[in-house]
This record gives C-alpha cells, structure tokens and sequence, in this order.
C-alpha cells in the first residue's frame, strides 16, 4: 500500500532536521520487505544537540515551566484531539511500519493512546505535596517537582501506544523530553511529533531521535544531562540501562521489561470461553507482546478438550495482507507459542506459575471467587487478571515484579516516576 511519508527526520526545538552526521536508515515494511522511506540517523552528537534543547526547554524561566499545571494539561488534551483527527493517516503508518492489521492500529491502539493521553491530561493538575506534623518550632511541606529531561526509549510491538505512555505522565508532570523510537517503527512517533507542534508545545519539550540502540539509545542513557529514562523492551537490554545509569549520574531508571505470564484455567469454566479468552492472550498482536499469556495452565479434568477446541481456533486464524479486512495475523518478527499445561491442584500450579524470572502478568478463569483471591495474592506478577486477559486501562498502574522491570505505567502510580519530593522546613516563631 503506498502512501506519502511526510516526517522522516530528526525533531528537534520544534523542527524537523538532518543528523549531524548526515546519515539515512531504511525503514521496512514487514509485509512486503520493501523499503518505506529512509530516515535521519540519530547518533551521540544529535542526542547531544536533543537533550540541550530539553535542557533550554526545562530552563527556570522557559515557557514551559512558566505554564500553570492546567495549561499543560490543555496541551496534551490538544495533542490527544490530533491524534484523534489524524487517526486514519496515522493507523496507516503504523500497520505499514509496523505489521499488524490496519483495523487493529485504527480501532484499538490509537482509541488506546488517545485515551492514555487524556488521562494523563486530566491528572496534570491533580498531583501535589502534603503538609507534615514535623516536631519543633516548624512548618514543614513537601512539593512534589518534575524531574527534569527524561529520556525515553520505546519498542517496535506498540509504536504509538508506547509513545502515549511514555509522554502522558512526562509532560503532565512538567518534564521535557528526548524520545527514541525503535529503529524499526519510527513513523508514528514522529508524526506525533508534529502533531505537538501544531498543539503549541514550546520548542525543546518534545524532541524525537531515531536511530539505533547501541548508538543513538545508548547515548540518551549514558548523557549526564538526562536524570531519567524510561525504557520498554527486553530483559538484558533493561540490564544495561541500569549499568548506565551507574556509569553515567545515577539517573532514575524505570523498566517496563520481558514476561513468560501464566493463565490458569480451572474445570469450573466454560470451555469455550475459556479457549478464546486463551487464544487471545497470546495470539493478540501476533503474539508479540510482553504480557502475553504464553503459559497456559489448564485443569487436567478439561484438558483434552481445551486443547483440542484451541488447536482448531488456531489454525482457523487468518493470516495475510495487514491492509485486508480479513487478516488478523500479519507478519512476524516473533510469533505466538502457546504451551498448553495440565495440572491438578492449586499449589502445584501457583509454584509452577512463580517458577520463573519474570513477573509481568497472570491470569486465573474460574467461578470460586476464593480461588481467584488466592492465586490473586500468591502470584508474584505486577498485573493479576480474573476472568479475562490483558486487560488494561489508563487507569490501572502496569509494571514488573523480577526481572519484568521496576516501576510502572498508567494511572496515578506513573506520575511519581517523573517526579521528585522535595522536602520544606520552615523555622516559625515561639508560641511561649
């Protein structure tokens, strides 16, 4: 499917420009392995040249620090209302980019980023310190202060969603960013980019670099000028963000990072039910997708059944033409495995569930509501779902226990991420 692309450079102060070093990239389409259009390398030098913007932008006297809470909440609702608007466009960029069905990107991610960024929106003035009961003579505060430029580094999986993410909670809480996209998708990121501009963003405060992790990731991670960065992707790379904040100035560092998620499937179920709400905690997004439910535990009682009702979902699933109506499976980079395990009893299957390094997500279907609450409390994910899947909301704080990260995502948990407490303590005069 051909279509114009009208950003394929380096944003930064508001503009689009060259790297430093001059240097193009291809971007892919996964269908078809030809070539979209070539893209502005982003190297150490233009994560340099991004991060001063930031710096310019977060300056004590800037425009953006000298808009009330409010203000910056009106601005991100703006950008939300442009990414609605442009929402055909941008669908189209992603599914070429990125692979998944077109009516995926247009009726499921963008609603979900759009909603994201209208959340965050609203919080952007509802956040704020407490008065403390400090002994002695003294008043005492705190105020909570945006960290300052953050980086942020996101995944090939959800471009746009990702994004929507990362930028939500960073610009409420007043910060200022330097976003690299993955090197694989970065269409939607930087249409998002001139969409901030359209809504009235200062220049500096959003900055997008594309380019590649060891160069243009790497640096972001490592820059001493940058107290934050937020990364989504593998386990080993989250490893390496961390040793760079231990390198560089001890950055604050949050990781949203790989998961091996249990669902666990009771005989009290509805069988057939139960095979879909499976099926689609692993084949959604083609399967690729951190939480994805990739361990299916099933009761021995419905066992045989259950596998085989979801051996024919699957091979009655649809693959082909991300841009047919049809498709729901596009073209891998890595693909969907749905193991499928029997077990007898609750303990068994909760030590089983734990026995990994990971903590993302879980899932239990059952109609004991005490059993729900048991596995609820001993599963050791960040996000536990009962009788569904993968069901998330701007609302509801995402993150990892083990090696799934640290941190989290989404509702009011996500703004502390970007922000620092500070503490105030007043000497007031004797009352005696």
């Amino acid at each position: 499917m051909a279509t114009k692309i009208k950003y394929n450079k380096i944003f930064i102060n508001n503009e689009f420009v060259d790297g430093v070093n001059k240097k193009y990239f291809a971007t892919i389409n996964p269908a078809t392995e030809e070539k979209i259009c070539d893209i502005a390398e982003g190297e150490k030098e233009d994560i340099d040249v991004a991060v001063e913007a930031a710096r310019a932008a977060f300056s004590r006297k800037s425009e953006w620090r000298q808009l009330s809470a409010s203000e910056r909440g009106k601005l991100i609702y703006k950008l939300a209302d442009l990414i609605d608007q442009h929402k055909t466009e941008i669908a189209t960029l992603e599914s070429l980019d990125n692979g998944k069905p077109y009516l995926v990107s247009l009726n499921e991610d963008i609603p979900f980023a759009v909603s994201v960024l209208r959340y965050f929106a609203g919080l952007a003035d509802k956040y704020h310190g407490k008065t403390l009961p400090a002994d002695g003579e003294v008043f005492s505060l705190t105020r909570k202060e945006p960290v300052g430029v953050v980086g942020q580094i996101i995944p090939w999986n959800y471009p746009l969603v990702m994004a929507a993410w990362k930028l939500g909670p960073a610009l409420a809480t007043g910060c200022t960013i330097v976003l690299k996209p993955a090197e694989q998708t970065p269409l939607s990121a930087l249409y998002t980019a001139a969409l901030s501009k359209q809504a009235g963003f200062p220049k500096g405060v959003i900055n997008v670099v594309p380019g590649y992790g060891h160069t243009a990731g790497a640096a972001l991670a490592l820059h001493p000028h940058v107290e934050k960065v937020a990364f989504t992707g593998s386990t080993e790379v989250g490893k390496k963000i961390l040793q760079y904040s231990g390198q560089s100035n001890l950055k604050n560092v949050s990781l949203e990072l790989g998961g091996k998620s249990p669902l666990v499937i009771f005989d009290d179920v509805n069988v057939n039910e139960a095979v879909q709400i499976a099926h689609d905690a692993i084949f959604a997004n083609h399967g690729q997708n951190c939480c994805a439910g990739s361990r299916t535990f099933v009761h021995a009682k419905i066992y045989d059944e259950f596998v085989k009702k979801s051996t024919e979902l699957a091979k009655a699933r649809k693959v082909g033409d991300p841009f047919r109506e049809c498709t729901q499976q596009g073209p891998q980079i890595f693909g969907p495995v749905q193991s499928i395990l029997k077990f007898e009893t609750m303990d068994e299957v909760i030590e089983r569930a734990n026995n990994t390094e990971y903590g993302l997500a879980a899932g239990i279907l059952t109609k004991d509501i005490n059993k729900a609450l048991e596995f609820a409390q001993a599963v050791r994910a960040g996000s536990i779902w009962v009788n569904a899947y993968d069901m998330l909301a701007p609302q509801t704080p995402f993150g990892g226990f083990k090696g799934s990260g640290m941190g989290r995502e989404l509702g009011p948990d996500a703004l502390n991420e970007y922000l620092e407490n500070k503490t105030i303590t007043i000497k007031v005069p004797s009352t005696h």
